[in-house]
């Protein structure tokens, strides 16, 4: 298990138009790894109130752009698509594939549910899949990935349908907000897939904003819940996400994680401000008793102040140009007073008078 990114290292790939995508190079890792920045994907992880349509399309200029990447880098346009039918089905990848003239063969299937109780998953279970199987397949796949436990669940099946059926995959190109487990996962997939399959090229791994961590435990609000929630200490955020959320959204920084489940955020609107409120309730019951610097800490990801050269180690960062004015807003926001009564209060006002237009009659 990768618990650690030092020795990462990020290279502009220089996009054209609004989105950024950066090459992130990990050391010993066989894969290609990527982080991708854009307009959609940034308001989408900084702000719950995107819900339902709003939150695929917010990743189809994203995806499309990555897309024209890989096109431009030697990839054929002839794709197959793999859907997990959860998180999987808010990334639009094959509207993304039309826009950029790409054929998609085959549509791949499976529907997954996670066992939980309070929380905690207890298991899995796959209960219909609609598999094709051919021969030197290119799969895109989309998903949300905290401990990656589903998705390696769901493509082992995919794996062994393939193998079982006599077909074959060449290449893999996962999308995903998600963790820093993503690497292990890929890296323990790709080298059963170079197994099973002779020719098996490799996988191009996007990961939107940035490769996050998850909890550990439950934070600093004593709300958080292990393994599920996303947090920044230890990963690697884009620059543009940071200015985003540090510069023109501060109070953005204190929501529950980047991400509330992408699943129940489209086709469970009630069920998702549910879990909105419940964080910012958690967080106005505990405000007396909440340690502000400490709690702003724990979102930025690091104990400050800290040295700028410190600071481009800590986030990773080190190499991209023109971070100074972004690392003294990080060491000013750490220095806020936040009344978190006040902030708990006029986000629980907004909450609830937005579920209010999903509640069923």
């Amino acid at each position: 298990m990768i618990t650690t990114l030092d020795g990462t290292s990020l290279r502009s790939a220089g996009l054209p138009g609004g989105t950024s995508l950066y090459e992130l190079h990990v050391p010993q890792l066989r894969n290609r790894y990527y982080l991708v920045s854009g307009p959609g994907s940034r308001a989408m992880e900084a702000f719950p109130e995107i819900v339902g349509f709003p939150c695929y399309t917010a990743l189809l200029d994203e995806i499309v752009d990555s897309f024209r990447f890989l096109l431009s880098n030697g990839l054929g346009e002839d794709i197959d698509i793999f859907t997990i039918l959860r998180g999987g089905l808010n990334y639009p990848l094959e509207e993304a594939a039309f826009r950029c003239g790409m054929r998609v063969r085959n549509m791949h299937f499976v529907s997954c549910e996670r066992v939980a109780e309070n929380h905690v998953i207890k298991g899995l279970r796959i209960k219909y899949d609609k598999i094709y199987t051919t021969r030197n397949r290119v799969l895109a796949v989309g998903d949300i990935l905290a401990t990656g436990d589903t998705f390696r669940y769901c493509f082992e099946h995919l794996m062994r349908k393939f193998l079982q059926e006599g077909g074959s995959i060449r290449r893999i190109i996962f999308f995903t907000i998600g963790g820093t487990r993503a690497f292990r996962l890929m890296e323990d997939l790709s080298a059963k897939l170079r197994a099973m399959f002779a020719g098996f090229e490799g996988i191009d791994c996007f990961f939107f904003e940035g490769a996050f961590t998850v909890y550990e435990d439950n934070g600093v609000s004593g709300i958080n819940h292990p393994d599920i929630d996303f947090g920044w200490k230890g990963g690697v955020v884009t620059p543009e996400f940071r200015r985003f959320i540090v510069q023109d959204n501060p109070e953005a920084l204190l929501e529950k994680c980047i991400i509330y489940d992408g699943g129940a955020r489209r086709y469970q609107l009630p069920v998702h401000f549910d879990e909105v409120l419940e964080y910012w309730e958690g967080i106005l019951k505990r405000a007396d008793r909440i340690d502000v610097r400490a709690l702003l800490e724990e979102k930025l990801g690091y104990a400050g102040p800290v040295e700028f050269e410190d600071w481009l180690d800590i986030t990773h960062l080190r190499g991209i140009k023109d971070l100074e004015p972004l690392w003294a807003a990080e060491q000013a926001l750490l220095q806020s007073n936040i009344d978190l009564k006040d902030l708990a209060g006029r986000r629980i006002e907004s909450i609830n008078n937005l579920k209010q237009q999903y509640e069923k009659e």
